[in-house]
């Protein structure tokens, strides 16, 4: 073989197997777009299950929940946020006295557990899904974000309130939010203004990195997290009437 021929035949090799690791890249890239989306919605999930997959509201409340026939309503019972905190942390985070308070641990201990352990976990006698409340996709999509989109709020939380910069978020939240929620947060007029619910970081978090249950609000998931904390700490200076 010459070596002009074998010289060829060796660029060849190279140039396949440059684009096979090209091809590689992109299809991680897109998978893990698709896990982040997937994360995203497990979140939503977490919130309102019933609202965004569009599914009965439960007409009877939740065998393991403590406040049985409570102010909250019987399909409150049902929201995972409603034992486990918007903070993920259940008994032992902003959930651990008041109106909330179930003494229920939080989900923070799953983070990284395997999601197929989490769907059985949901399916157990203490949680009780049914298929017909959570699909496989639900329930995998929920798995997903209690074990890899979990934050620690104690990162970008002191005292319920978000531990961002409000000069920052103010940009953040006029460029990305405010065509939908109105540069004063009140143009949606089905929804309370944002000021008065922007108290609640740990919510606000929760919402704006997952969106909002059946709605079409963008999750900022796969940016930087201090983005949302940011926008965060904006929102408790918008008007509250």
């Amino acid at each position: 073989m010459s070596y002009r021929t074998t010289h060829r035949t060796l660029r060849q090799l190279a140039i396949g197997v440059l684009t096979g690791l090209l091809g590689l890249s992109a299809s991680y890239t897109v998978a893990a777009a698709e896990t982040e989306s997937a994360i995203a919605r497990g979140g939503r999930l977490y919130d309102k299950y019933f609202a965004e997959n569009k599914t009965s509201k439960p007409d009877a409340d939740h065998a393991s929940y403590p406040h049985k026939g409570g102010k909250y309503g019987k399909d409150t019972s049902w929201r995972c946020k409603e034992c486990h905190g918007w903070d993920y942390k259940g008994k032992d985070g902003a959930y651990a006295s008041g109106g909330h308070a179930t003494g229920i641990k939080g989900i923070n201990g799953a983070a990284g557990k395997a999601p197929a352990a989490i769907v059985a976990i949901l399916k157990d006698a203490k949680h009780g899904y049914t298929d017909k409340q959570l699909s496989a996709k639900d329930m995998e999509d929920l798995a997903l974000f209690v074990s890899k989109g979990q934050i620690d709020t104690s990162k970008y939380v002191a005292d319920k309130k978000a531990k961002g910069n409000a000069a920052k978020g103010e940009v953040y939240f006029n460029t990305i939010c405010a065509g939908c929620h109105g540069t004063d947060g009140k143009k949606i007029k089905d929804a309370p203004p944002l000021g008065s619910v922007a108290d609640n970081a740990p919510e606000m978090l929760h919402k704006i990195m997952n969106g909002q249950a059946a709605e079409s609000m963008p999750a900022l998931r796969a940016l930087d997290p201090q983005i949302s904390v940011d926008i965060a700490s904006y929102l408790t200076q918008l008007p509250k009437k």
